[in-house]
């Protein structure tokens, strides 16, 4: 191996040590609330999606309740367990979302759960 590609394969390694550095930064300054809201959104979307909510003409071929279940159940244990350190003003609009999505998944279901036995009415309560 010659110097030159020993130099430069350590330019790179510090290149990508220095972009490292600088992405675990930008994560340090971002807000415990930021983060969590952020995930809600995302298990959120993609709860939607997989209940059948998606803005597409074919969205009930993405459709997949199974999964909707799983997505649903984690976003509500996550609004749940956020709920008193991120504040009623961040909870609020998380929890009408959950519900809303809860109710979507009732709709969808062709065999309804029995009250509280629903996805994420474990952490919720029943939802009707």
């Amino acid at each position: 191996m010659s110097t030159e590609d020993s130099n430069s394969r350590n330019s790179f390694g510090s290149d990508a040590a220095a972009g490292v550095s600088q992405q675990i930064r930008d994560i340090a300054e971002v807000p415990a609330v930021e983060v969590i809201t952020t995930g809600a959104v995302h298990l959120m979307s993609a709860a939607a999606v997989k209940v059948g909510l998606a803005d597409d003409p074919h969205a009930d071929d993405l459709k997949d309740l199974d999964e909707a279940r799983k997505l649903i159940t984690a976003l509500a244990g996550l609004v749940t367990a956020a709920a008193p350190e991120i504040g009623s003003q961040h909870a609020g609009p998380l929890r009408d979302g959950l519900r809303s999505l809860q109710l979507a998944f009732r709709e969808a279901s062709l065999i309804p759960d029995a009250p509280g036995k629903g996805p994420g009415e474990k952490f919720t309560g029943p939802v009707n």
